[in-house]
């Protein structure tokens, strides 16, 4: 029951930070060099066979889905950005929430909700870092072609001549 007042909680006020606050990632939700752009998990735990098999709840408070991305202008991929930093934090909170269960747990029960707290926040977690890998690609295409420094090639534009 904890857990559900917690992640509702945290979800709740999440919803309400301003777009310049989550539109930046911290010393937690940046991504690694070794992550690769979210390569990485890609690799490790074949993040995108499993992803959308998780529930999404970024809708429920005023957010937007995660499931797809809402259109491919800038603004959109920004928004997007945004959220998967959201999400990300929201998660991190939920299982920083753990030591609350200290207070009436005994030690072996509270050991298994530190596993609960990781198992089920971690796939979350490495969904929107892999998403926002995948979108900060986009992003650096983009911008190296609004400044010019980058030629057009297939691996960076579909037919239409979008990123």
């Amino acid at each position: 029951m904890v857990w559900a007042v917690t992640s509702a909680f945290v979800g709740w006020r999440a919803s309400r930070w301003s777009l310049d606050r989550v539109g930046r990632t911290g010393p937690v939700t940046q991504l690694r060099g070794w992550e690769d752009r979210g390569r990485f998990w890609q690799r490790t735990t074949r993040v995108r066979r499993w992803k959308d098999r998780l529930p999404e709840a970024g809708e429920i408070f005023g957010g937007i889905s995660k499931k797809a991305l809402p259109g491919r202008s800038t603004e959109a991929l920004e928004g997007f950005r945004a959220e998967t930093i959201r999400a990300e934090r929201v998660h991190w909170l939920v299982m920083a929430s753990w030591p609350l269960h200290l207070l009436w747990c005994r030690t072996p029960v509270a050991a298994g909700m530190l596993v609960f707290a990781v198992g089920f926040n971690a796939p979350f977690i490495l969904v929107q870092r892999s998403n926002r890998g995948r979108i900060d690609g986009l992003r650096s295409v983009r911008l190296a072609d609004l400044d010019g420094t980058a030629a057009p090639t297939h691996a960076s534009r579909d037919k239409r001549g979008h990123c």
